[in-house]
């Protein structure tokens, strides 16, 4: 009899420790593992929006650094500057595909008082500035020639392509130039064969 109890109990036990197993992966699963894959119920965390405060004596702070307001330019409002035209191979197979690329790069003045200058000032400013663009020229014809030899005929030919081609080169050129503010993109010729 004492040996069926004991038969019974252990059967009992590992039951218990079965759930509890498939309770801990269950909730290991619902914690850890990526929102994107399904699950019963996802997660929601709430922080308190309470953050301690230090009392600082007035004395103490330090006024404010005068900020000098910036123009915002959209685009269409700031300075073009034409990159040379580029025919560079595809990534397809075969190397027989290219695409002939000629881009419009448009920049945000980086002067403040560009907007009150007068017309014979802001001529010379346009000169300075495209000067200085053209110093950095090598870098932003590398850094298109780059990007453009990692895509395939399938990628660019297509309208959702070309505009998507856009943002990676405003991207790309914004990394390597974070001195300067890009507007917009502009392609002049596109040519993909």
């Amino acid at each position: 009899m004492l040996k069926k109890i004991l038969n019974v109990l252990n059967i009992i036990s590992q039951i218990i420790l079965m759930i509890t197993a498939i309770i801990s992966m269950f909730t290991a699963y619902i914690v850890f593992a990526p929102d994107e894959l399904p699950k019963p119920f996802h997660l929601l965390y709430t922080y308190s929006a309470a953050v301690p405060t230090v009392a600082v004596p007035v004395e103490q702070v330090a006024a404010p650094a005068p900020v000098q307001k910036m123009q915002s330019y959209q685009p269409g409002e700031g300075i073009m500057v034409n990159m040379s035209t580029k025919i560079i191979n595809l990534l397809d197979p075969g190397g027989r595909k290219y695409i002939r690329l000629t881009v419009a790069v448009e920049f945000a003045p980086d002067n403040p008082e560009y907007e009150s200058m007068p017309e014979e000032e802001k001529t010379a400013y346009i000169a300075q500035f495209e000067d200085k663009i053209n110093a950095r020229m090598p870098v932003m014809d590398d850094t298109v020639i780059t990007l453009l030899s990692t895509k395939t005929y399938d990628e660019l030919y297509t309208a959702e392509g070309k505009e998507k081609l856009r943002q990676e080169i405003m991207e790309a050129l914004s990394a390597k130039l974070p001195d300067l503010q890009l507007l917009s993109i502009y392609f002049t010729e596109f040519v993909v064969q």
